[in-house]
């Protein structure tokens, strides 16, 4: 069977087909794109929706404004309306479905990473199979600095990506990597001036629509199942983790913390 549903988004989560290109775009602008279990499921309600869609060549994924992803939303407004947002352990489940609607997609997916990919948004980049950053991009695991462990397959993603050594210097020290270190790490595919990135960004989406489809989806299939032998494992390993944490006073310290902009004072418990 083949899908040629028209696709709608939802306001934080806008959609379009056009061309034979999906444009998935993260529109929480005024939080970095900062995520929603509602914007994840949707995201992933389309591309199970665009797996089968005959018309869906590429799907390009992308983020509203300055920045790709702040990742999970944690702020004040996130915890206070916990009905609209999803719970931290609802935006974690939809999260991983994400993934693995990402991986598991057919066609192939490019992450368009003009700004700040942070958290989870470090995984929903790195699940698309070609990178593109902007000049003015950053990658980073924040999890540690509010108590918690990374997740939305990051621990697989990024260290086949980069290696072991990488990726517990990204997961443990939570530094900012640029996208100059990112690209000579093999985290992106490729890095582009700032005032070049959409022309570049077209060229690599053209010539994807353009490519044979069935020879891509074979590669992708080939590569992934090459690489991320570990990615549903880890998932689960990271649910298994994640879920106390999130009910941990480390982490309404890490959040407090980050809404009133100081560093935290972990105890551990």
């Amino acid at each position: 069977m083949t899908s040629t549903a028209t696709y709608a988004g939802i306001d934080d989560l806008t959609v379009a087909l056009e061309d034979g290109v999906l444009h998935v775009t993260l529109n929480r602008p005024d939080s970095l794109n900062s995520l929603t279990a509602p914007m994840l499921n949707t995201f992933a309600e389309t591309l199970e929706l665009a797996a089968t869609d005959p018309r869906v060549r590429v799907v390009r994924v992308g983020g509203a404004g300055r920045g790709f992803c702040s990742g999970a939303g944690i702020s004040e407004e996130d915890h206070a309306n916990p009905g609209a947002a999803g719970t931290p352990a609802d935006v974690l489940d939809a999260a991983n479905r994400c993934i693995r609607a990402i991986t598991a997609l057919p066609q192939p997916a490019v992450a368009v990473v003009q700004g700040a990919a942070a958290g989870v948004g470090v995984s929903l980049a790195l699940a698309c199979d070609v990178v593109l950053a902007s000049e003015k991009a950053f990658f980073m695991l924040a999890f540690t600095k509010i108590g918690l462990m990374p997740d939305g397959g990051a621990s697989a993603l990024i260290a086949a990506a980069v290696g072991r050594v990488r990726a517990m210097r990204m997961a443990l020290l939570a530094e900012r990597i640029s996208a100059g270190e990112a690209f000579d790490w093999g985290l992106v595919s490729a890095v582009h001036p700032a005032d070049d990135f959409d022309a570049e960004v077209d060229k690599v989406v053209g010539a994807l629509v353009s490519g044979p489809a069935v020879a891509l989806r074979k590669t992708k299939d080939a590569i992934n199942a090459a690489t991320l032998t570990e990615l549903e494992a880890a998932l689960e390993r990271e649910k298994t983790g994640q879920l106390p944490l999130l009910d941990s006073n480390d982490f309404r310290e890490g959040t407090r913390a980050f809404q009133q902009r100081r560093p935290a004072k972990f105890s551990d418990a």
